[in-house]
Order: C-alpha cells, then sequence, then structure tokens
C-alpha cells in the first residue's frame, strides 16, 4: 500500500532522464525539485489548490452539521413517516450520481448558480450515507441518557450538540475523512458545473497538466504529491481524534 506512495515521491524528486532509465531505482540518484517549479509555472497550482480546499471544507462541514441533525431526527423523534421517509432517504443512494447530473445542472441554472462555488457546494451539503452513518451510532446511545438530559432542562438542540455530537466524535472523523476524500478528489462534477479556469479545482488542473505536459512522470508525480497532502494530513489528525474519541465514549458510558 506504501510503495506507490513512495514511488510517486522518488519519481517527483528525479530529473526525466532517471524516470526513464533502466533498472528503476526507488532512491533518486540526484534529488532534484525542478518537477515542482515546472508544475507552478505550467498550471496556476496554488489557485486550484485553494479552490479544492474552499469546496472540500464547505462540503465537509455542511455535512456534518447536515447530517448530524437530520440523524438524530430519524433516530430520537417521532413524527408520521418517520420509517417510510427514512427508507426513501436510503433508496436514494441506489441512484446512480450519473442519472440526476442533468437535473441538478437545470436547477442550478434556473437559479444562475453555474460558474460558481455555489454549484460545486451546493448540491453536496447533505448526504444519505451520513445520515445513515449517524443514526445508526445515535440508535446506540441509552433512552435513559436523553430522558436524564429532559429532567434537567435540556432540549432536543442542546442534548444533540452537548451531548449526542461529543460521543459520536469517532463517527463524525469516519464521516469528514469520507466527504472531505470524496470532494477532494471529484472532477467530474466540478467540470461540468464551471467554465472558468479560476474557480476549477485541483483534480482538474492535474487533468489539464496531463494534456499540456505530455508524460512528463516526473511532472505528473510532482503535481500529484501536492495533491495528496490535504489528505495525508487530514487523515492524521482524523486518526488520533478517532482514537481520543473512542476513550473518551467508553469513560462516558463507564
Amino acid at each position: 500500500m506504501i510503495f506507490p506512495f513512495l514511488w510517486g515521491i522518488s519519481t517527483s524528486l528525479k530529473d526525466m532522464r532517471e524516470v526513464l532509465s533502466n533498472p528503476f531505482s526507488i532512491i533518486p540518484r540526484q534529488i532534484t525539485f525542478i518537477n515542482y517549479k515546472n508544475v507552478v509555472k505550467s498550471i496556476p497550482i496554488v489557485r486550484f489548490f485553494i479552490n479544492s480546499l474552499i469546496v472540500s471544507i464547505t462540503i465537509t462541514a455542511s455535512q456534518l452539521i447536515t447530517c448530524s441533525i437530520s440523524a438524530y431526527a430519524f433516530s430520537r423523534l417521532k413524527f408520521p413517516f418517520r420509517d417510510g421517509l427514512f427508507y426513501i432517504l436510503l433508496g436514494t443512494m441506489m441512484i446512480p450520481q450519473h442519472v440526476i447530473m442533468i437535473p441538478v445542472y437545470l436547477i442550478l441554472n434556473f437559479f444562475r448558480l453555474i460558474d460558481t462555488y455555489a454549484a460545486m457546494i451546493v448540491p453536496f451539503i447533505s448526504s444519505a450515507f451520513g445520515t445513515f452513518l449517524l443514526r445508526q451510532f445515535f440508535l446506540t446511545v441509552p433512552k435513559e441518557l436523553e430522558e436524564a438530559a429532559t429532567l434537567d432542562g435540556c432540549g432536543h438542540l442542546r442534548f444533540l450538540f452537548r451531548i449526542m455530537i461529543p460521543l459520536a466524535r469517532p463517527i463524525l472523523a469516519t464521516l469528514a475523512i469520507f466527504t472531505f476524500m470524496w470532494s477532494w478528489n471529484n472532477y467530474l462534477w466540478p467540470l461540468i458545473v464551471t467554465n472558468r479556469i479560476e474557480i476549477r479545482t485541483l483534480q482538474y488542473g492535474l487533468a489539464m497538466f496531463k494534456e499540456e505536459g505530455g508524460l512528463n512522470w516526473g511532472q505528473l508525480m510532482a503535481g500529484t504529491t501536492i495533491a495528496t497532502i490535504p489528505i495525508l494530513i487530514l487523515f492524521f489528525i482524523a486518526q488520533k481524534q478517532f482514537i481520543k474519541g473512542i476513550t473518551l465514549t467508553g469513560l462516558k458510558e463507564g
């Protein structure tokens, strides 16, 4: 699993002659950063990087909030047709994204959101998967805990944000990783709903770089390494929070 990352970083630190040399060596004979300099000169990678951060962070934060609220409603509140609505929500997970692309595009175009950040963000501010994931965890929280909080004058929103969400930190960290990785690596949808290069994301930039630079593996791996950094940072941060959340949850339940 680690070898492809090592190969990519190694290739990004080699010149073109060494990349194509035979036999292959994972350790560069002469380290060079020329590929990274060429990537910065070839495409506006800083602009693409910032755009991807704006879109990915906004989508991730939005899903954590909206999915937490909807999951709490489906798991703790009683209202007419609750279970039926939840099954309908789960049914939307079976619909391929490509089927709804045209309707969603037409809706965004009607509200004149095409070629904006909102076009890349609004369709994904919530998800059926996130709601299902959090609902399954909320169902495991003892009913007695909610009853005790109610006796202390705790309303639904306060109980959700002060008790349920802290307990759900491991699940929230998992959802954050999945959502951020998906939105960060999403290529097709931003390509469809944007026209200006100034607001396009990093994945489009890498594809454009491949078309302009051909098969220059050193520069391509340099761009890919830059694109991988945020995901690695998020993974290590979320992993630490995941372990901490499990520990705190066990202490509170005990």
